[in-house]
């Protein structure tokens, strides 16, 4: 998550209407990330938290080829995720939440849309970012990741595990206990503070991954307040050490 999207999508918009495109180069993180998945032969990203598709747009535009499944339960961004993977026949989207059970769960719906989470925010994060405040509330489908693995892995052979869910990932995490074993790699966000209420943070997840075989490999800037200049979080990418 991070202030720069709309930022961004702002700038190429207006571009646009003069005739001009802006090109995006890779960020030195975005260069070591496509890397790792280039060395580790990632055939297949499961995309927990897509948005609106950004992450996969940006890794399709410089060079990633295979297989997408893209999980977003707010329905406003899955309509767009949906536009933005129709023509692409090995991006898949996805109606529904990761959690740790299966079932049904409120997700308070933020202003900004991409803030929007299943935990309640903090006043430290609506301070940092007043565009993410909370505006409503929707029902939406949860899976564990364990109960739908096998349907979305299919055949491929090493699964990269993206997860970007607002104070969410101890239970995606949760869910995964059995998939994690197949799972080759994971990038997941990591709040440095807290800013969703009872989240888990670096260190809790830094062990977690690290429990189960999986090398942090890079760390990626992420939400930073504006005001103060604090990093408030990182991206962590993790594989397995298997390939040197």
């Amino acid at each position: 998550m991070s202030w720069r999207r709309p930022v961004r999508l702002l700038a190429r918009r207006l571009a646009r209407h003069r005739g001009y495109d802006l090109v995006e180069y890779p960020s030195d993180a975005l260069r070591r990330r496509l890397k790792l998945l280039r060395h580790h032969g990632v055939d297949l990203i499961l995309d927990v938290g897509a948005d609106t598709g950004e992450y996969v747009t940006r890794l399709r535009r410089h060079g990633y080829a295979g297989h997408v499944v893209s999980f977003e339960p707010l329905a406003s961004s899955y309509a767009e995720l949906c536009r933005h993977c129709a023509a692409d026949p090995l991006w898949e989207a996805v109606n529904m939440a990761l959690g740790d059970r299966d079932g049904q769960a409120s997700l308070n719906v933020a202003a900004n849309a991409h803030s929007s989470s299943l935990r309640g925010m903090l006043a430290a994060h609506v301070k940092a970012a007043p565009h993410s405040a909370y505006v409503g509330v929707e029902e939406v489908r949860v899976r564990r990741l364990d109960t739908v693995f096998a349907e979305y892995r299919r055949a491929a052979a090493r699964v990269f595990l993206k997860v970007d869910v607002q104070g969410g990932e101890r239970e995606v995490l949760a869910g995964a206990e059995q998939a994690m074993s197949a799972i080759t790699g994971v990038q997941l966000e990591m709040s440095l503070v807290p800013l969703y209420e009872g989240q888990a943070l670096f260190g809790e997840l830094l062990e977690w991954m690290t429990s189960r075989g999986l090398v942090l490999m890079s760390l990626e800037p992420g939400f930073t307040d504006p005001r103060s200049g604090q990093l408030l979080q990182v991206d962590g990418v993790f594989f397995r050490n298997e390939r040197h």
